[in-house]
């Protein structure tokens, strides 16, 4: 006790010789009581103290002893620079020093609380418990964890599988163990892993009581791959496969479900060996193909939306789990469907009419068509056989013309019936595309949406013309157009073409006709009979005296300016009369050879 204080100690006085007992007495326990404190604070041990005053830049503490402790304020300061401590608190501090050169006990709050956290860390180690603490720091190796002390967290020991991103665990409070510790170096080991493991070890034991097939568990979604869903039950993951995610059509898992995701799945199965588990999402629900027959009928109308286009058609959701195939074919009643895509797109709201059921192959084919009347129909009743329409020429092709008759329908004109004498080898030689032309409707066929037109009669009638112009018997000039075996075509009038046949031609025995005619020669011939219902003509020219060099080259000046007669075409149509003309010469000539030796000169 300091001199002054000394001097403050009551004093003997000239009162009674009771009083001075007292007095004495009193200095005696005093003694005690100061020899008792400094009997009892040793440096570097921790001791409770209390908050009696607090400066700008101290705490004071008293801890029992002759003067007051002082504490840095800064050791209560939390990270945001607020003081967490008040007067009249109770803490407990470290003895740094019995006295400095002022007299005060210098103390430390935080290196009280180092020592005695180093002692619950100590135990927390041999106790095997987990303890708690905040990720402060990314560092090489791992993770730096503040537990009250510095701790390091290896990054092997983060997790069970490997964390990629160890920067995401920045001021994270998660619970450790420790693994390893030297209170001499400062050094403290901890393991996040040890934690989980023990934990998991403890949730699979649960789940485990919960498999069985049939059983509905919550989990949650863990992983997803192009193939499903692995789910954590609660130690043990579970696949749910993507066939088992939705009654309904699923492109990818992802479209369900993500990452994190709580659900609730069903056990399809469970090997306990293994320990793997089959799960169900759509299981959940009954299967709305049971229904299918009864809600959606051949014949009834459907409403659907388009979830796929395929090189043959477009699949068509009616409801979860239900899809249609409306075929290209039922597309359109006029269109020839190529692609899809030029018709629906994905996500299109349709209606269709149901064609056809399967159950037992769960197929559903819709038609888009039906929903509208077959145009077809309609020609037929707007547009019967025998009458008369004018349309635009839309396309040549080798046996034909193709003529607008309405939206979406047109008629085929033969080559056939566009002429009645000449043989049409292409169409282009009587139209073009862009024509308008008038044209008789001379057969309709809804079911194979065909439609035959002709323009004949509104055409020159070459062959009445020549019936009622010769005989039998006439003398006609004309060129050959075909040489066979078996005779000559000649063209004898406007593209109208006779045969003569070989035993009506004076050629030397055992010669062929081709060595004495060609395609382009003038021949003389006489008519030796005229089949109107055939529309044929058979020639002769024996005893026909043949033109002369200059009547051919007349005959050539004055075919000039008129067209070349063309042969037949190849091929037949419905409603025309067409043949090849190798087939209706042999008839031609068949005939003539019938008529052989009649009429002879």
């Amino acid at each position: 006790m300091p001199a002054s204080e000394e001097q403050d100690l009551p004093t003997m006085t000239a009162e009674s010789e009771e009083d001075e007992q007292e007095s004495a007495e009193a200095y005696k326990r005093l003694l005690e009581l100061y020899d008792e404190s400094m009997r009892n604070l040793t440096e570097g041990e921790i001791v409770p103290g209390r908050v009696i005053g607090i400066t700008a830049n101290s705490v004071i503490v008293d801890v029992g002893y002759k003067s007051e402790g002082l504490i840095p304020v800064d050791e209560f300061m939390d990270r945001d620079g607020s003081l967490h401590v008040h007067e009249g608190d109770d803490i407990d501090v470290l003895l740094e020093k019995t006295e400095d050169l002022e007299g005060h006990v210098l103390l430390s709050f935080t290196k009280a609380q180092r020592m005695r956290r180093w002692t619950e860390v100590e135990k927390a180690y041999k106790d095997g418990r987990v303890i708690k603490g905040r990720v402060t720091d990314r560092i090489k190796g791992g993770l730096t964890v503040d537990v009250g002390l510095r701790a390091f967290l290896p990054g092997s020991l983060v997790d069970i599988k490997p964390v990629k991103n160890l920067e995401s665990l920045r001021g994270q409070e998660l619970e450790f163990k420790v693994i390893s510790l030297d209170r001499r170096r400062n050094n403290i080991v901890l393991s996040r892993k040890a934690v989980l493991e023990t934990e998991l070890v403890k949730k699979k034991a649960e789940t485990l009581k919960k498999l069985e097939e049939g059983a509905r568990l919550k989990g949650v979604v863990k992983n997803i791959t192009d193939y499903g869903v692995f789910i954590d039950l609660g130690g043990i993951d579970g696949l749910l496969h993507i066939t088992d995610i939705s009654w309904g059509r699923v492109n990818h898992p992802s479209e369900h479900f993500t990452v994190g995701d709580e659900v609730e799945v069903v056990v399809l199965k469970f090997d306990p060996e293994t320990e793997r588990v089959s799960l169900g999402y759509k299981q959940k629900s009954d299967d709305p193909w049971t229904l299918v027959d009864k809600k959606y009928p051949i014949g009834s109308r459907v409403h659907g939306r388009v979830v796929s286009l395929v090189d043959y058609g477009a699949f068509v959701e009616i409801e979860e789990g239900v899809e249609g195939l409306i075929h290209v074919s039922e597309m359109s009643w006029t269109k020839k469907v190529v692609n899809p895509a030029k018709i629906l797109e994905v996500g299109d709201e349709v209606e269709a009419i149901v064609s056809e059921l399967d159950m037992d192959q769960r197929r559903i084919s819709l038609s888009l068509r039906q929903t509208e009347r077959n145009p077809w129909e309609e020609l037929e009743d707007t547009h019967p056989e025998g009458s008369i329409i004018e349309g635009k020429v839309r396309n040549l092709t080798e046996f034909g013309a193709f003529v607008e008759i309405t939206d979406g329908i047109d008629g085929l004109i033969h080559v056939s019936d566009m002429s009645w004498t000449k043989r049409v080898k292409h169409p282009s030689e009587i139209l073009k595309k862009g024509d308008i032309v008038r044209a008789r409707i001379t057969n309709i066929d809804v079911e194979n949406q065909r439609v035959s037109l002709s323009i004949k009669e509104f055409m020159p009638n070459e062959w009445q013309d020549f019936a009622d112009r010769h005989r039998t018997g006439d003398v006609l000039d004309g060129r050959v157009v075909n040489v066979t075996d078996f005779g000559l075509f000649i063209d004898i009038y406007n593209g109208l073409e006779g045969l003569a046949h070989i035993s009506e031609i004076e050629v030397p025995s055992g010669s062929k006709l081709e060595d004495h005619y060609k395609v382009g020669d003038w021949v003389r011939t006489r008519i030796l009979r005229i089949e109107e219902d055939e529309k044929k003509v058979g020639l002769s020219m024996r005893g026909v005296t043949q033109p002369t060099d200059e009547e051919i080259a007349e005959l050539q000046a004055a075919a000039q300016g008129q067209n070349e007669p063309q042969s037949e075409p190849r091929g037949k149509r419905r409603g025309a009369a067409a043949e090849t003309q190798e087939t209706a010469h042999e008839e031609a000539a068949e005939a003539d050879e019938e008529g052989a030796g009649e009429e002879q000169p």
